[in-house]
């Protein structure tokens, strides 16, 4: 057993990031209750007139037909932060944490972290039809990336440590800590690796901990419902499609808002006030759809609104949800996703058989936001902490999942996805173990090298060995079997035709070769390769003897992808036959190998399988090639 081999790549600066997130994790949860606080004070401000942090629901105005200009009013506000301030504090938050993480380094800047809440708290308090989840994603991201540069930290680091103050921020906001870590799986980290994981778990149990010190413990939203039988996770697969389309459609309508915001002949600056005129009006037809309103998001799923009421509402929050957004204006999705969600459950709960009524906006809810978010474990979760209803779990997660599998089917981009590629940017948001991840420089290198003696002369190393017959592009050249370095025709050329009777090792005289290590795994090689613009490199026993083993290309670093190919393209076929007493019989014409097959599996399957071993195998072969 190799003691070099192990099931992760980690050191003890593991140890330093996980504390430095759990500080972070704590400040996120400080800035949570800021940023709530903030949105009440803005709603008192616009619609109480009230210098006040209590907390009110802007349906409860007494305006009038004033209630228009107050979003108009907060969208203007914003408009002027984002032209003067930072364009970065638009939209709802995770496409801009995505966009820092994958194409910025994991890099905000303070203004984002001062100006994104109070962009978002003016939205919102004015009206906006938004979540407060989304502008504290970025601010917490924001923390632990300005945390981060402040320590120094690598890129991966950082990304680490923004994602761990996003998602603490979302478990403060909703008390969710598991639905946090896995929207950080599944939305925000783009890997599974214990120096992104265990910071962002340990965040989110300091959030979780340090939530009832300032927002209050328990559930959200505490609901209890009956088990549902096998007819009712039917209903819950028919549900899931329900949301799927409305998550579909919602989107479309979305984007095409955005296209004709963009048509608009005027500067972005004042796209937000425009769309907030829809904002006030349909507040003024409906004043619950104002706002964050996780007040109606209980209502729903407590089903204490009537039929008409609720759709009144699930109508005019859309419309005015997708016009808001569309402008460009600062806000959070979830919260809305979830009242629409729910609104629809409660309006298909009549009809849907094998299940108490009072189950289905909880259903729907997570199926709208596994659908839109493509998150699916998480939306099953994030519900199921949002409510403690345990009974509700199974069904929770068959509906986000089909939900989120009508949206891959007929979506390309989801809603957060298509708002980076609008900016030019492609994500790719499938991702496995890198098979240059899982080899090791032993396992794919060529053992048996050509090589020059250190006391060749030049004028022989050109002669012989870079001549007519040339077989390699280089040569290691040892000494008593120690690597000396790398001899190419670029390096013989710039020594000169001084240097032809020298030996060729005083080339190397004031040069310490790249070399690799057996126990180096191939994505770090492949790695060093790029960044050196190498096309092989030596192998040594160790860096300090420098005895050649072998040497590694580029064309040896394909070999794990030959494995890779083989599992993504043969395709194995299973042929059960049974005789009349009902027991396994095999073929009469069959041949060696097919004979030792386990009973049922047909000559296709063995086939497949011996040539997917041989590829391996040929992986792991010794070759004589060094280009």
């Amino acid at each position: 057993m190799s003691d070099h081999k192990g099931d992760f790549a980690t050191d003890v600066r593991l140890l330093r990031i996980s504390a430095i997130a759990a500080a972070g994790g704590a400040l996120s949860t400080v800035a949570a209750d800021f940023l709530l606080h903030l949105i009440r004070f803005f709603t008192n401000l616009f619609f109480f007139q009230q210098l006040s942090t209590a907390n009110h629901s802007p349906s409860e105005n007494a305006l009038g037909w004033l209630v228009v200009v107050a979003p108009v009013i907060g969208g203007l506000l914003v408009g002027v932060i984002a032209r003067y301030g930072s364009e970065q504090v638009r939209g709802h938050g995770i496409p801009e944490a995505i966009e820092a993480i994958l194409f910025g380094k994991s890099k905000m800047s303070p203004k984002v972290a001062v100006l994104k809440p109070l962009a978002s708290a003016i939205a919102i308090g004015s009206g906006g039809p938004f979540g407060a989840e989304g502008p504290i994603i970025m601010t917490g991201g924001a923390i632990g990336s300005l945390i981060a540069q402040f320590f120094h930290l690598t890129s991966a680091e950082r990304k680490a440590l923004l994602v761990s103050g996003a998602v603490a921020g979302m478990t403060a906001v909703f008390g969710t800590p598991v639905a946090a870590v896995l929207l950080a799986i599944e939305l925000l980290l783009f890997e599974l690796r214990p120096r992104s994981l265990l910071p962002v778990a340990i965040a989110c149990a300091v959030a979780g901990f340090t939530r009832p010190l300032l927002l209050g413990s328990g559930p959200l939203f505490p609901l209890h419902t009956a088990v549902l039988g096998p007819v009712g996770l039917l209903s819950s697969a028919f549900a899931g499609v329900i949301a799927g389309a409305l998550s579909w459609g919602l989107s479309s309508w979305l984007y095409k808002m955005e296209d004709a915001f963009g048509k608009l002949p005027i500067h972005w600056m004042w796209w937000p006030a425009l769309g907030a005129i829809a904002v006030g009006i349909g507040g003024y037809f409906q004043p619950r759809a104002l706002g964050v309103g996780y007040d109606v998001i209980g209502d729903l799923l407590q089903g204490h609104l009537v039929l008409q009421a609720v759709v009144s509402i699930v109508l005019i929050k859309a419309i005015i949800w997708v016009i808001a957004l569309a402008s460009g204006t600062s806000g959070g999705v979830l919260a809305p996703l979830l009242m629409m969600g729910a609104g629809v459950g409660a309006i298909a709960a009549p009809y849907m058989p094998g299940g108490d009524p009072a189950v289905w906006p909880l259903i729907f809810m997570a199926a709208a936001l596994g659908g839109m978010m493509r998150a699916p474990i998480m939306a099953a979760v994030f519900a199921f902490e949002l409510t403690g209803d345990a009974n509700a779990l199974l069904p929770l997660l068959a509906a986000a999942s089909v939900a989120y599998g009508f949206t891959v089917l007929l979506m390309r981009r989801s809603i957060l996805t298509e708002k980076i590629a609008r900016r030019g940017y492609h994500i790719y948001r499938e991702y496995s173990i890198d098979p240059l991840e899982r080899h090791y420089v032993e396992d794919v290198m060529t053992r048996t090298a050509a090589t020059i003696d250190a006391k060749t002369s030049v004028a022989d190393v050109l002669k012989n060995y870079f001549g007519a017959h040339q077989k390699f592009r280089a040569y290691p050249v040892v000494a008593s079997g120690a690597l000396v370095g790398v001899v190419d025709r670029a390096l013989l050329d710039r020594a000169g035709a001084e240097h032809a009777d020298a030996a060729v090792g005083t080339l190397f005289a004031h040069s310490v070769p790249e070399v690799a290590v057996p126990g180096e795994t191939c994505r770090n090689v492949a790695a060093r390769l790029a960044v050196k613009g190498l096309d092989r490199v030596p192998v040594v026993e160790d860096e300090k003897s420098l005895r050649l083993l072998g040497i590694v290309s580029r064309f040896d670093l394909l070999k794990p992808s030959t494995v890779v190919f083989a599992e993504e393209r043969e395709r194995e076929q299973f042929r059960h036959l049974w005789t009349a007493n009902g027991e396994d019989v095999r073929s009469p014409h069959r041949d060696d190998d097919a004979s030792k097959a386990p009973v049922g599996v047909s000559r296709q399957k063995i086939s497949a399988r011996e040539e997917s071993k041989d590829v391996e195998r040929k992986s792991k072969t010794t070759v004589v090639r060094q280009d």
